[in-house]
């Protein structure tokens, strides 16, 4: 018996002319693990949503169709009455955090459910142990990396043990050790699991059942065998590792970090002793488990911290990539927002947008774009002004493997900078490198 269905269902966002998903209808049934894939923009998070029943009661919009969760029916039944049997993991954990401390965060969903006083915080801790970051539970949120934030947030959504559990692109954030750790205990719930990915290889192997979604329509729903064979003919880079690329000679010194040290408070030390040389040409890649200081490194790199000690020294121009850029917006259209960096000059912002695949969406509102857009559009707000040292934070989160391969060979064919890029997509890393430097638990360099 179906947990979960979607019937016809069909969805337009207000402020969009063209649906978000059209005549969707499948079934999810209790322990069983679907991998949703697709291209950015084509509806993954959407459906999610619509399971949720943020779809349509929180973001308003054209619906039409059925979606039921536990027998409800979400038109009559918003998001308040569906909590306990649905728990959702959004795309951005930096939007779904609402208390300063770690612990605090886990036992608010449990104390909105009507938990026991006396089981909230055993169930927080059981929470934030199983997802192996207990030590993180009395830390500010504010003082956590991307990926341990990506963890707490999985936490307090495990720690309501709910029916169906609907996971936004989980692992955009964590290491590969981490990222497998976070699947397999999804998976071992038996629990219904809908997840969407965009790293979709450690999925794919643990997965039940695929669903593929383009432009809002299901184009494919069948088991993990069938659809590994499927992606192989018509997207080939779902399932295709790039090939590594060769090494190029690199130039002159753009950017060095000579025995850095960085502290976010006085007891707690990110960075110790650490050196790096970025030169023009060549891309650098950054990799190393969570909370290992690779943001921190990158931020002082390109100068958006001071070191505690140490020096770093850059010649010309820096821009930098955040983590999670969709955050940052400024303006109302996209060109406007790439022309932030070069003077308001949208001449010279829209061959960005083109270059990065946004070609004709230079009146678009960035918060109209989908996670993986925003991705681009923050891309090429920091490509515009041509920077002489380009860093980029997780320029992955969010973007689909064929826009993938297109990112590479848009960073590849600059040879006039120098590139750090921050990653735990290590097959990217692979394929778009020169250098691959990996920052240890212990905050050593390692060039590989």
């Amino acid at each position: 018996m179906a947990l979960a269905r979607t019937e016809q269902l069909c969805f337009t966002y207000p402020s969009s002319a063209a649906p978000a998903l059209r005549d969707v209808s499948l079934c999810l049934a209790p322990g069983q693990v679907t991998l949703v894939l697709g291209p950015s923009g084509s509806g993954k998070s959407t459906l999610l949503r619509a399971l949720a029943g943020l779809v349509p009661h929180f973001h308003g919009g054209s619906f039409s169709g059925v979606v039921e969760v536990g027998g409800l029916d979400t038109r009559r039944h918003g998001p308040a009455e569906l909590t306990g049997t649905v728990a959702t993991l959004f795309q951005d954990p930096e939007d779904q955090v609402v208390f300063t401390r770690v612990l605090n965060e886990v036992a608010f969903g449990l104390e909105n459910v009507g938990v026991p006083p006396a089981q909230i915080e055993r169930r927080a801790l059981a929470a934030l142990a199983s997802v192996g970051i207990e030590h993180l539970a009395d830390r500010p949120v504010m003082e956590l990396s991307g990926g341990e934030l990506q963890r707490v947030c999985l936490a307090a959504t495990l720690a309501l043990d709910p029916q169906l559990l609907l996971l936004d692109e989980p692992t955009s954030q964590l290491d590969p050790e981490a990222a497998r750790a976070v699947l397999e205990l999804a998976r071992r719930r038996g629990i219904a699991v809908l997840l969407t990915e965009q790293r979709p290889a450690l999925p794919l192997e643990l997965c039940d059942r695929v669903v593929f979604l383009d432009r809002g329509c299901l184009e494919f729903d069948g088991a993990r065998e069938d659809a590994i064979g499927w992606l192989g003919r018509h997207h080939p880079a779902f399932v295709s590792a790039p090939a590594p690329v060769l090494q190029r000679a690199a130039g002159e010194l753009v950017c060095s970090v000579e025995d850095v040290s960085f502290a976010y408070s006085d007891s707690l030390y990110v960075l110790q002793d650490a050196n790096l040389e970025l030169r023009r040409g060549e891309i650098v890649a950054l990799v190393g488990s969570n909370g290992s200081g690779k943001t921190t490194l990158a931020k002082l790199a390109a100068g958006l911290l001071e070191p505690g000690s140490g020096r770093v020294e850059r010649r010309g121009r820096a821009t930098y990539l955040s983590q999670d850029p969709g955050r940052y917006t400024l303006r109302e259209r996209a060109d406007e927002e790439v022309g932030i960096g070069v003077e308001g000059d949208l001449e010279r912002a829209r061959p960005a947008l083109a270059a990065v695949g946004l070609a004709g969406y230079d009146a678009r509102h960035p918060r109209d774009l989908s996670s993986g857009e925003r991705e681009r559009l923050a891309l090429a707000a920091v490509l515009a002004p041509a920077p002489d040292l380009l860093v980029l934070d997780e320029p992955t989160r969010g973007v689909d493997p064929e826009r993938k391969l297109e990112l590479g060979s848009l960073l590849r064919a600059a040879d006039d900078r120098a590139t750090l890029l921050v990653t735990h997509d290590l097959a990217f890393a692979a394929a778009v490198a020169d250098r691959v430097v990996s920052l240890s638990p212990e905050r050593e360099l390692v060039h590989v």
